[in-house]
């Protein structure tokens, strides 16, 4: 009986090892179709580029070159660091003559970067935040990278990607991320569940790690830079003296999105990036930041909001469109949105009296 049970456990462990990104996405859909194909090819060369950046961060200490910062600012007025530059570069040349993507768009670049070679044939594109949090990789904490695919709309033959100023995140094929720490994660939705996969050395594959994720509907974490107080909003800070009288909340904040976002879906609880009184809008990016999260947080159960709107209802009016986020489970950001509502309720109200 030991041994049939044994050999049971063996079996499922083999058929684990045996269940790749690329196979899993296909399982996805329910036939082999060109759509599955191309989907697949594309996850496949997401996962090559985590590859690659994982091991020039495993080894970046030693390295000439690696750490720190270029001089140069980008698109975003953001100090540059080599590890951003490389990150981006990866991604492009990954998809370079792959005949999927079209379109690549990044915080890093102030324009889409066209592939002349993929299109038209390659009707995807690719949102991306190439390195989330490079601060901390000089100081060797968890960064990760955010991508989003979508399907391109018309011919784009003016160079303006208006299609993607014309669709909120509902309209995202598939979003994910890549969380590179102890271990390196990959996280990916294509509309059916939350999947992890982490990556194996020793196969130089990603195998799958957890299926059908699903966040906590309430949890204990809240995670947020705190130093920022006092450029809140009212609504904001009384959530914050909130949480403070409350036994049951844990302030966990790393300055890696991905870091935090991953600890709040496996544990619950949630992440505010909120606006400030002279940037209302906030910092985090739309399209390659909020959205994919978003996209990831519905499908496992929980909720994404500017704290007025869902941010996959959200319309960009401008490529590298900022919201602010509350993310996270479905009560925790209910209770952050009720302390939004209060604050337009009684500003309301004053001006009713006026």
């Amino acid at each position: 009986m030991a041994t049939v049970e044994q050999s049971e456990i063996n079996e499922h462990a083999l058929d684990r090892d045996c269940t790749t990104l690329s196979r899993h996405v296909l399982q996805q859909f329910p036939s082999f179709t060109p759509e599955a194909q191309d989907i697949s090819a594309i996850m496949s060369r997401l996962a090559l580029a985590g590859k690659l950046i994982a091991r020039r961060l495993s080894r970046a200490g030693l390295m000439d070159n690696a750490l720190g910062f270029t001089g140069e600012v980008n698109v975003q007025g953001e100090s540059v660091k080599k590890m951003d530059i490389y990150a981006n570069d990866v991604f492009i040349s990954v998809f370079k003559q792959s005949g999927l993507v079209c379109r690549l768009a990044s915080e890093e670049m102030e324009k889409l970067y066209y592939i002349p070679e993929n299109c038209p044939i390659g009707r995807y594109t690719l949102l991306y935040d190439p390195i989330d949090g490079s601060s901390n990789v000089d100081i060797n904490l968890n960064v990760g990278s955010i991508f989003s695919i979508r399907q391109q709309v018309g011919n784009d033959l003016d160079g303006t990607a208006q299609d993607l100023l014309q669709t909120g995140g509902r309209e995202q094929i598939a979003a994910g991320y890549i969380l590179y720490g102890p271990s390196t994660v990959l996280v990916y939705s294509i509309g059916n569940g939350v999947h992890s996969f982490i990556l194996d050395p020793s196969l130089g594959e990603f195998i799958l790690a957890e299926e059908n994720i699903k966040v906590p509907n309430r949890g204990a974490v809240y995670s947020m830079n705190e130093g920022n107080f006092w450029q809140w909003d009212r609504s904001i800070r009384d959530y914050i003296r909130y949480v403070h009288r409350h036994e049951g909340y844990t302030a966990r904040y790393s300055g890696a999105l991905v870091g935090d976002f991953h600890r709040i879906l496996m544990q619950g609880g949630v992440f505010i990036y909120p606006g400030t009184l002279k940037k209302p809008e906030g910092k985090l990016r739309l399209l390659y930041e909020t959205a994919p999260l978003g996209f990831l947080i519905e499908q496992a159960g929980g909720w994404a909001s500017t704290g007025e709107q869902a941010i996959l209802d959200v319309i960009p009016d401008k490529l590298h469109a900022r919201t602010p986020l509350i993310i996270g489970s479905t009560e925790d950001v209910k209770l952050v949105e009720s302390f939004i509502q209060e604050l337009a309720r009684e500003q309301a109200e004053e001006n009713d009296e006026w």
